[in-house]
């Protein structure tokens, strides 16, 4: 049986952050994969966006990281040349009865250590973005937008620079904790046992899942799987925005919202809804409700100028009726077994987050 110092399960924007980060460490580090090509789910499937973290709840994981993370990933990307804009973003109530929720969002940026939010007037709103229909607005400089794929290929080149190796199609079929480390069964074209000293589950969509294959690991200590499914179409015309538009949302989602890729492409999503599976098939009968969603701030949308884009699922911890679930971490202090780090519900803004959160399970092997 071969023996490895540390296996960073899963190759998405995170898990390749982790392998980054414990590589320049000086850890020996193998980055296990079942596709075969690095951040083919939730990594790739997303808005693209850096958040400046104005959204998550005083305290939590999402808030702690998010700002630092952000902090980080422009300083990351303007010395390893990763594409990225900083585009600014403006937070708009379309009507009086959304005040109080955009009042609402200033604040708790403010709280979250977000400092160069501005209100801004109607006129000026009117000059910034002449095509939104709004009552009020702030702009939020600090958020921006990033090639993902690129970010991506970045951390696993300078992980692989210091001696990290990235195995794909190689699944984690199972495994077990012994004394002495943590054995793995990887399957694949060449299957494998292989023991551990270190092991982080970074697995995004399946972490759950595979912590649960390992006989040893608590089974109180994992958590539920639940999968919440966003839509995207793109605009086929000339991008009326200038920037990012996020209208004031109900509670439990960020509501159908403008982003621009780096090409210039608007997008508009996510929505959101339950499903019981990975499932990435793109329903076309919510088209009537797209078109609903943004011509609450943008009237002026045409017939005929959504086209179906993509979709992408949130890897969730809490469904339905629950309270909105933050980043989980559990090293041996939760769980009790030596080496592990386990990672759940790492949704947005995982990407923005990605090197604060490397830092963090960096700390938690300690």
């Amino acid at each position: 049986m071969e023996t490895l110092d540390c296996a960073v399960i899963g190759a998405g924007v995170v898990g390749l952050a982790i392998a980054r980060r414990l590589a320049r460490d000086g850890r020996d580090v193998v980055i296990l994969e079942s596709e075969d090509a690095f951040g083919t789910h939730t990594s790739a499937r997303n808005s693209e966006v850096i958040h400046a973290g104005i959204y998550y709840a005083s305290g939590s994981m999402k808030a702690r990281l998010c700002v630092p993370g952000r902090k980080a990933l422009y300083q990351y990307c303007a010395e390893h040349d990763v594409k990225h804009q900083r585009i600014g973003k403006v937070i708009v109530a379309c009507d009086d009865t959304e005040i109080a929720g955009l009042k609402k969002y200033k604040a708790q940026a403010e709280a979250n250590g977000v400092d160069d939010l501005r209100m801004l007037d109607l006129a000026e709103l009117k000059a910034m973005e002449p095509n939104v229909r709004c009552v009020a607005g702030f702009l939020t400089p600090s958020t921006g937008i990033i090639d993902s794929h690129g970010l991506m290929l970045s951390y696993l080149g300078e992980a692989e620079d210091r001696g990290a190796m990235l195995a794909l199609s190689s699944p984690v079929l199972g495994g077990k904790v012994e004394s002495d480390g943590i054995v793995l069964e990887v399957g694949g074209t060449e299957p494998m046992t292989v023991k551990c000293r270190t092991v982080i589950i970074s697995a995004g969509l399946k972490a759950p899942d595979v912590a649960r294959s390992i006989a040893g690991i608590p089974a109180a200590t994992i958590p539920p799987t639940f999968y919440a499914i966003g839509h995207y179409y793109t605009l086929s015309t000339k991008s009326p925005f200038n920037r990012l538009i996020y209208p004031v949302a109900r509670p439990d989602w960020l509501g159908v919202h403008v982003t621009i890729d780096l090409g210039g492409r608007v997008k508009f999503g996510p929505d959101f809804e339950w499903i019981d599976r990975v499932d990435y098939q793109f329903d076309e009968t919510r088209e009537a409700s797209f078109y609903k969603a943004i011509r609450h701030y943008f009237p002026g949308l045409q017939d005929g100028t959504l086209q179906p884009g993509y979709t992408g699922i949130r890897p969730r911890i809490t469904g339905p009726g629950e309270p909105v679930q933050d980043f989980t971490f559990h090293n041996h202090s939760v769980h009790g077994v030596q080496g592990l780090v386990a990672l759940y519900g790492i949704e947005s803004p995982g990407l923005t987050s990605s090197l604060a959160i490397a830092d963090h399970v960096a700390s938690l092997m300690v």
